[in-house]
């Protein structure tokens, strides 16, 4: 009888999994592991790389998928450690043959399955696919070695030439759990205990719930109830409200959906309503996500810059705690922390002006990101950092003034007097932006007040969006 390993990290999900698709072993052993040094505090910001918003949104993903998998006759495994030898030592004890990963773009996640086929060669094959994305490497219509340095000639490469597969169905059944295998998620359990109890601030106007049915009740939502795609190029710098984004970026980043999915989702309702400048923007944010994936998967370690992290100063700390007395940036700051979440507007000009105006080291940011994102996503998030700094693959200025944006964007200020309610009292307009001006004994003059330069702008990378 053979046993075969999947091996589940972004990828949480039952639909469209190509883990759980295709020829497969007598016996399935589905495993997740939280890599215990995700709870470690990271160099530099000193706060681990998971943050509590994340932590809870992966239990509860976890939980369904568990939940999924029993009803098609299999289990989930889920261990705290390293996966190296989690994964290994269960290989090893069940006499494993396969052992059947996602390749992932992150560079840890890549050394792990390398030491993973040193540690088992010769007793456990090891076995990489492509998923969770529009292309496979095998149906991208570009070798990924030959990437465009431009997300603008990937593109346009990509919609001449390229051709996204349907999304695979569920499968029915799952070949049985072996005998003997311990199961369910007992190792999480006291570690969730904290992050279940953390709840977001009511005032973010929508509630993230984890797992694969959670994903498509949003997704069917947006499209189908709501109508949000007919809006989306008009409403996607939204700073208020539910509905002006697809907010689907959680679900995408630990694999609780596919970008297929979307995709599908989104096609569908283009042959019911006509394709349009906006659900065509969803599309365009999927390719973008797609890009970010394919360009870190050839960057490796260099993703994430070349040094350790620096010691943080008092502008990171400033910026973190949305104390800058920039109104713009510490509401969003202050959303980020409460929530787990951040606009897409919002988080190019917060980490414009960590860089740009506070003068930090752009990983910082990335890292701070990281810890707090419910939908951190490795390649997202570190290359969007990268392409503020301008050390990206296309490094050119993309700074923002940010008052000039938070008065285009939030012209009455009743985003920045929703997240400061000290603002409120202000006459509803460019003062609440500056308000070091209209009052100045109640407030003082922020950190940094941008320095003149044109706004830049730049696409957003993959629907939070």
């Amino acid at each position: 009888m053979s046993l075969e390993i999947a091996l589940l990290r972004h990828d949480l999900r039952v639909g469209d999994n190509p883990l759980l698709c295709g020829p497969l072993s007598d016996h399935l052993l589905c495993v997740h592991v939280l890599d215990r040094a995700w709870l470690e505090p990271l160099a530099g910001p000193g706060v681990p790389r998971i943050g509590p918003a994340r932590l809870k949104f992966l239990w509860e993903s976890l939980i369904e998928l568990r939940g999924e998998l029993l009803r098609r006759g299999s289990d989930l495994l889920v261990r705290i450690g390293d996966p190296v030898e989690v994964v290994a030592d269960l290989a090893l004890h069940h006499g494993a043959t396969r052992l059947r990963v996602r390749r992932e773009a992150g560079s840890d996640e890549t050394e792990t399955v390398c030491t993973l086929g040193r540690r088992l060669r010769g007793r456990c094959a090891v076995v990489q696919v492509d998923g969770g994305m529009l292309f496979e490497e095998a149906s991208l219509p570009i070798p990924v070695a030959a990437l465009p340095a431009t997300f603008s000639a990937f593109r346009r490469r990509v919609e001449r030439t390229g051709q996204v597969p349907r999304a695979r169905p569920s499968p029915l059944t799952l070949p049985p759990w072996p005998r003997g295998a311990a199961r369910g998620l007992p190792a999480l359990h006291a570690l969730c205990a904290r992050a279940a109890g953390w709840q977001a601030d009511p005032r973010g106007a929508f509630r993230f719930v984890g797992g694969e049915k959670a994903g498509l009740a949003r997704l069917d939502h947006y499209l189908w109830q709501s109508d949000g795609v007919a809006r989306y190029k008009q409403t996607r710098n939204g700073l208020l409200g539910a509905d002006f984004s697809t907010r689907l970026s959680p679900w995408l980043a630990l694999g609780c959906l596919s970008a297929r999915q979307v995709h599908d989702a989104v096609r569908t309702w283009e042959a019911e309503h006509g394709a349009s400048a906006s659900s065509g923007w969803v599309i365009f944010e999927l390719l973008w996500r797609d890009y970010f994936h394919w360009a870190g998967r050839q960057e490796g370690r260099a993703l994430f810059g070349a040094r350790s992290l620096p010691v943080p100063g008092t502008a990171f700390r400033a910026w973190a705690a949305g104390e800058t007395g920039t109104p713009f940036i510490d509401a969003a700051m202050r959303e980020l922390a409460a929530t787990g979440w951040l606009s897409n507007r919002a988080r190019q000009n917060v980490a414009s002006y960590l860089v740009r105006e506070l003068g930090v080291d752009w990983r910082l940011g990335a890292a701070w990101f990281e810890h707090c994102l419910i939908d951190f996503d490795a390649a997202s998030n570190w290359g969007n950092w990268r392409y503020v700094a301008g050390v990206g693959r296309d490094p050119r200025d993309r700074g923002f003034h940010v008052l000039r944006q938070a008065e285009r964007y939030d012209a009455r200020g009743d985003y920045v007097a929703h997240w400061l309610p000290e603002l409120a009292s202000l006459p509803p307009g460019a003062g609440r932006h500056r308000p070091w001006r209209v009052a100045p004994r109640r407030f003082p003059r922020p950190l940094a007040v941008p320095a003149p330069r044109e706004d830049g702008e730049w696409p957003p990378a993959g629907p939070e969006a």
